[in-house]
């Protein structure tokens, strides 16, 4: 099969601003300027110490090294490998680890990135510790979550064998210097990776972060390498603008922000589904700046035309390979519907690092364009932050001090801020219920927002399913986009959007009580109280950045108090 690289659009009456500016990419020598990572191309402030990633699809000094640890480690009987990172550290194995399945005589790839107690007993539950290696992927090697998961199985691990050899069980994927390598050293970690310093943790999918895990459970990361190395030469400078499949790309998202079509809708053949989350944080973290910036809407199921408002461009990567007629159909009828629509073609699984590749060009470009810096994320630091402060602060005096419910019935509880609370109360018909509050919640809407559902939550199929549905429920009533994102994962990732992007968000905060707590080692506190600090932090930083949001906090049966929410929806819409 032959590879098509192209980026193909439609894009109605915005396609000679499209050609127009691809034109000035070409006159003005910015894709020149691109590659050698001028700043005055996004905001002239630190940007060219954030390119590195453009080098990656030919580096190839590691693979001989993952090969050699792939072999061993096989040869040991190992059947799992968990690892424990967060955002931009899990993302992309997690894609691999869902699109690639295990590989024979290999182990399988397990991801932790989630605080939820439940999630980390399904993991261990999942796996046989004495055959199980553990990769602890942070780029700082100071981030909160994956230092107490090592902590957590380490401490596990404790209780079966002695402990100077627990450290030969672990892995280390960092930055050079940081205080992750040092401990690996002194605990005699069986191998550090090193991250490279001038590529962020989101665009760090080809660098040691995705390499190492995708090497052991035992695909040829040599191939995979070689299949970016394609698209990377097809993006180089030497390539017209015009005919450029990442500068295009670019081109097309950036004009379509400007334009106000900011819901960037993510559809992806079913057997590369997991590339979508991978590209929210791309996308997300990287434009969600100065009230700017384009929503990434990954897993929404696809709807026809006339439930779509016009605030929308679809992106569709298509798994040649394996495609999907009923995808095929329904892009077509969007074309023809006269919506935005981009068409990217992967030739097969092997072939998603060209994919990774492309949208990262293309992202950077249109930070360019939408005229902010595509290579920070300071609203995911500040909710960091917060929640660090709130352990910290439980750590030292065992006390917290839990806001308040404003309405509380049949095991659920609702929570907003002042200013929240104050709108809903002008929308609100009396006397007070659950449907009034979400009904009255729900008009806050403005045309051309969108519906967001964070849910501090174990991601279990049991727990996203009636999120789904809430999801279609709300787009088809009201033409509102729609988000499902679980924490503390998306804070990392999508997080930046939602707090530094466009204020347009109505923010429904899903929480729970927690029956099967766990401590966390050498700590006061436990993980259910660390999410719940995760989700605290995220409620007051969207409040502090102006935004509409709502907690519905279910006290005994998840299950029952999700339906339930479903029922309330579909009541309402």
């Amino acid at each position: 099969m032959k590879e098509n690289l192209n980026t193909d659009y439609s894009a109605g009456t915005f396609t000679s601003e499209i050609e127009f500016e691809l034109h000035e990419w070409q006159a003005e020598n910015k894709v020149e300027r691109l590659w050698k990572g001028d700043p005055t191309l996004w905001t002239n402030s630190d940007e060219n110490k954030w390119t590195g990633w453009l080098a990656l699809p030919q580096e190839k000094s590691e693979i001989s090294r993952i090969k050699t640890l792939a072999t061993e480690i096989s040869a040991e009987k190992t059947t799992d490998i968990v690892l424990l990172g967060m955002g931009g550290s899990s993302l992309c194995p997690a894609m691999f680890s869902e699109i690639f399945k295990s590989v024979d005589n290999f182990p399988r790839l397990h991801i932790l990135d989630s605080t939820d107690p439940d999630e980390i007993l399904y993991i261990q539950n999942q796996i046989n510790l004495k055959n199980t290696f553990f990769i602890v992927s942070s780029k700082s090697g100071t981030t909160l979550e994956p230092t107490i998961f090592k902590d957590y199985f380490y401490n596990q691990l404790q209780k079966i064998m002695p402990k100077e050899e627990i450290g030969s069980r672990f892995i280390a994927i960092t930055d050079p210097g940081t205080p992750l390598e040092t401990l690996a050293i002194k605990e005699n970690f069986k191998a550090i990776f090193h991250g490279v310093p001038s590529v962020g943790g989101r665009y760090s999918a080809l660098s040691n972060f995705g390499m190492v895990p995708l090497g052991l459970m035992g695909i040829d990361v040599e191939t995979f390498l070689n299949n970016a190395k394609t698209m990377y030469e097809a993006c180089l400078p030497t390539t017209p603008a015009k005919n450029n499949p990442g500068i295009v790309l670019g081109a097309v998202l950036g004009i379509a922000e400007k334009n106000g079509k900011d819901k960037l809708t993510l559809v992806v053949s079913k057997k590369i589904k997991s590339l979508g989350a991978w590209l929210e944080q791309l996308i997300a973290e990287s434009t969600g700046k100065q009230d700017r910036g384009l929503i990434p809407i990954d897993q929404e199921p696809c709807g026809i035309p006339r439930v779509y408002g016009n605030d929308r461009i679809f992106a569709y990567i298509r798994l040649d390979n394996e495609p999907d007629q009923e995808q095929d159909r329904a892009i077509d009828a969007l074309e023809q519907a006269g919506f935005m629509v981009v068409r990217l073609h992967v030739r097969d699984q092997m072939h998603l690092a060209a994919e990774l590749f492309r949208w990262e060009i293309a992202i950077a470009v249109a930070g360019s364009i939408i005229g902010i810096n595509p290579f920070n994320q300071p609203d995911v630091e500040e909710s960091k932050i917060l929640a660090l402060e709130i352990t910290s602060q439980y750590d030292k005096t065992k006390t917290y001090v839990a806001p308040e419910p404003f309405f509380s019935t049949d095991g659920i509880s609702l929570f907003a801020d002042d200013k929240s609370l104050q709108s809903i109360h002008v929308e609100l018909n009396e006397p007070p219920s659950l449907e009034k509050y979400f009904h009255a919640f729900i008009n806050l809407a403005e045309k051309n927002y969108y519906v967001d559902f964070s849910a501090f939550l174990a991601m279990f199929d049991k727990n996203i399913l009636p999120l789904q549905k809430c999801r279609v429920l709300v787009r088809d009533a009201t033409l509102l986009a729609t988000c499902l994102g679980f924490g503390p994962r998306f804070l990392h990732s999508t997080g930046q959007d939602y707090k530094g992007g466009p204020n347009k968000g109505l923010f429904f905060q899903i929480t729970s009580e927690h029956k099967n707590d766990i401590p966390v080692p050498d700590h006061h506190y436990t993980f259910g109280f660390v999410i719940n600090a995760q989700a605290e932090a995220d409620f007051s930083v969207l409040a502090k950045r102006d935004r509409r949001i709502l907690r519905i906090h279910l006290h005994d049966d998840v299950e029952k108090g999700l339906n339930d929410i479903v029922r309330i929806f579909s009541n309402v819409l």
